[in-house]
């Protein structure tokens, strides 16, 4: 199967944490043995990541550079942390699957200039500001900031992905046995000159888990994977007793409520991805990513009931388009609730 896996920020920085490098290093140590098993397992592999947390510590350490005319462009931080994250996976993997090619792929990702977002940033991004910060860059550098619980940080615009430059790229990868890093971050985001072609990089962060579904379709992928700190999606979240989800249609999905900051965007990348090729989509647990495709483990999103009996997690039993045939259904060691 050609898979695309999706990390969510938890595969390099836990909250609460430092951002230091030996204390990411040691995240994707341990992210890197679950990817690992995808490909040993005979799939082939294209992982994208979030960057949260890296891209506001430059975009702080660019502000504060008396050094710099004007802090560096968001596109440009962007792509600073495709360069670092992708590093470090990289190094991991290559650890991990002696003799396989591994490459990270600095990857732009297209979005429509007159996307509403534009004129309305409501992605936080950076550290706290006080006050009197908040209107100096607002008048100094035409900033928006917004209050993130009781304090006030940074707002960027969220265009929707329209388009990865580099799928030509990355499918030429594949097709010599490479697992390929890709999009980071959403991609730097980017916009095309209708006459010239020409890319001009844009003031915004493309959002992961769109982008990963896009690129899913995109390379006609037969799974997506987002990868996270939880095993499942959960009905009545933040309750006393939350409810697993082990199967869910799309439009089950989209019914959830379910936080905008954290799950809502991977369930909607999930359900659409699924919804528009009728192909595998799952949700689960960072270290257990055979798991969450094979069913034994994680939120399954199908846009069709799966042609088996209710046990068992379905998977293509034929040749695969893109490479060998997929590993038999595993079947489910627990109660499944479908919805």
């Amino acid at each position: 199967m050609r898979i695309v896996a999706a990390l969510g920020g938890n595969a390099l920085l836990q909250r609460g944490e430092r951002p230091d490098a030996a204390v990411q290093q040691h995240h994707v140590h341990d992210a890197a043995r679950s990817l690992a098993e995808l490909v040993l397992a005979g799939h082939e592999l294209v992982i994208t990541h979030g960057n949260g947390p890296q891209i506001g510590l430059l975009a702080v350490e660019s502000e504060g550079d008396p050094a710099l005319t004007v802090p560096y462009p968001l596109d440009v931080l962007g792509a600073q942390t495709q360069g670092m994250i992708g590093t470090l996976l990289a190094r991991e993997l290559v650890g991990r699957l002696p003799g396989r090619a591994v490459t990270a792929l600095i990857t732009h990702t297209e979005v429509d200039p007159h996307d509403p977002a534009f004129k309305h940033p409501d992605k936080f991004i950076g550290g706290r500001l006080t006050e009197h910060q908040a209107r100096m860059m607002e008048l100094d550098r035409g900033w928006t900031c917004a209050r993130d619980g009781g304090h006030l940080r940074r707002t960027v615009p969220s265009p929707l992905p329209v388009a990865v430059t580099e799928v030509p790229a990355i499918r030429a990868l594949l097709a010599t046995g490479a697992v390929v890093i890709a999009a980071g971050g959403g991609g730097v985001p980017v916009v095309r000159n209708p006459d010239t072609g020409q890319l001009r990089g844009v003031e915004a962060v493309v959002d992961k888990d769109r982008t990963a579904a896009l690129l899913a379709e995109e390379l006609s992928a037969d799974a997506l994977l987002i990868l996270t700190d939880v095993t499942h999606v959960f009905t009545r979240f933040g309750a006393a007793h939350p409810g697993p989800l082990t199967t869910v249609t799309p439009g089950r999905l989209h019914e959830l409520d379910l936080p905008d900051g954290s799950m809502r965007p991977k369930a909607e990348a999930a359900a659409a991805f699924a919804e528009r090729t009728g192909n595998l989509a799952a949700i689960g647990p960072l270290d257990d990513a055979l798991g969450a495709l094979l069913g034994t483990t994680g939120t399954t999103v199908r846009a069709r009931p799966a042609p088996h009996d209710r046990g068992a997690a379905a998977l293509p039993t034929g040749p695969s388009a893109h490479g060998p045939a997929a590993p038999p259904a595993a079947v489910r060691t627990h109660q499944e609730r479908e919805l």
